[in-house]
């Protein structure tokens, strides 16, 4: 018996990345997955977008797990596309049980001043506008089935003030304030909305060049083993970086009925690093 059987998860950003970890992670206790991503990117991001071959490789993992998967081509900046992910997975499964809004973009970073307009409005309409979209999409049928848990990614740079991503720690900042009033907002329909900060997880949304020049802007060719130094020194754990399977393993809690009365929680996961006291920055 897993803790979710019976179950129905959708999980947006499912390609790659904690999407992909979270899907695995649920099947695993019985859930039976659905899954969307927008297989696009920004001429501005520093990774390449994820790909349909990623998708079906999230698929096959899930189908491993002996569970039933939907995966679907969607864009979370895009109401209609995503209302037409969730017509399509009542259609299938009958129900949706839980969500796990998921989708994201971070920038390759640089002052607020030096910000590109596109890149701050497209940095909120995937981070902010795609957890609303998502969450607005699936809050009527879970409403008229009075249950539901709902799992809002933020991130530790919704927090704190992370320097350089001011674009990126806005929209987070922003998921934490939406989550916090679609919990109260849902509360009578019994369906819990929380929200998950991870610290700095080993994917390719971290693991790049663009974001080693971010950790390293002293080095004019920074790579991986020049950061790991430096993320260990401000974890008190001690540990760089997180695996995508320690965020999963949270989102499996609050999925499940073991969190039944937990709703508007903010929970950080990595390695202590939001509890630390930053240094100064110098000018």
């Amino acid at each position: 018996m897993g803790k979710l059987d019976g179950k129905v998860a959708l999980i947006s950003g499912g390609a790659r990345g904690l999407g992909r970890s979270h899907a695995v992670r649920l099947a695993s206790e019985g859930a039976d997955i659905v899954l969307f991503d927008s297989l696009g990117s920004y001429d501005w991001l520093a990774i390449p977008p994820a790909t349909s071959a990623d998708l079906a490789e999230t698929v096959r993992l899930v189908s491993r797990e002996g569970r039933r998967v939907l995966a679907r081509k969607a864009d979370v900046t895009r109401r209609s596309e995503v209302q037409s992910v969730v017509d399509e997975t009542l259609a299938e499964f009958g129900r949706i049980d839980i969500v796990v809004a998921n989708a994201g973009v971070c920038s390759p970073g640089g002052p607020f001043w030096e910000i590109p307009a596109q890149q701050w409005n497209d940095t909120l309409a995937v981070n902010l506008g795609g957890v609303w979209n998502t969450c607005a999409a699936v809050a009527p049928p879970m409403r008229s089935a009075r249950s539901g848990s709902i799992i809002v990614t933020a991130s530790g740079a919704g927090l704190m003030g992370t320097p350089n991503v001011a674009e990126y720690n806005a929209s987070k900042w922003a998921v934490v304030g939406l989550a916090k009033t679609m919990a109260n907002e849902l509360a009578p329909s019994r369906i819990r909305v929380n929200c998950i900060c991870p610290g700095t997880v080993g994917t390719d949304m971290v693991l790049n060049d663009g974001a080693y020049r971010l950790f390293r802007p002293d080095l004019p060719q920074p790579g991986s083993r020049d950061i790991v130094g430096l993320l260990t020194s401000l974890n008190p754990l001690g540990e760089p970086w997180l695996e995508p399977a320690d965020v999963s393993n949270l989102v499996l809690f609050l999925a499940s009925d073991e969190a039944r009365y937990m709703t508007g929680t903010v929970i950080p996961v990595d390695l202590g690093n939001s509890n630390m006291t930053p240094l100064p920055q110098r000018s």
